[in-house]
């Protein structure tokens, strides 16, 4: 996978200013992907059922807690689902809870990540990211 291969990026989560700030976070680094953003697990779920497996994302960002289909659940449906079994979940939330980590990564998350507290702690987050799944 070379860098000039441009992937598709979904990021769900329901804080629009968080959503922004993860894809400018990217971008900061030349990171150009295509950018797809989600507010909840149902929206992403309904996104699979009705697109074809080949538009199937390169990673998802996911939050976990959020209204309607939580990230807990959107992992369960993703994990058991064939098709969408292979996708990179990095589950990225504000919980520093060994629980939910726990939880994430027995769901299948491929990796769990707290939210940085500052933009430029998630301009380096991002880059990892980017780096290690893109």
């Amino acid at each position: 996978m070379g860098q000039s291969q441009v992937h598709s990026v979904f990021i769900v989560d329901d804080d629009e200013d968080d959503r922004e700030s993860i894809r400018d976070a990217f971008r900061e680094n030349k990171h150009t992907h295509n950018y797809v953003f989600m507010q909840n697990g149902d929206e992403l779920m309904g996104h699979f059922a009705e697109t074809a497996a080949k538009k199937n994302p390169s990673l998802i960002l996911l939050d976990l807690n959020m209204p309607g289909m939580n990230g807990r659940d959107v992992l369960k449906e993703i994990k058991k689902n064939e098709e969408l079994k292979p996708i990179p979940v990095i589950v990225i939330t504000t919980s520093s809870s060994v629980k939910d980590k726990e939880a994430s990564y027995k769901l299948g998350a491929n990796c769990f990540v707290t939210k940085p507290d500052s933009y430029q702690e998630l301009v380096e987050l991002t880059n990892s990211i980017a780096r290690l799944w893109l």
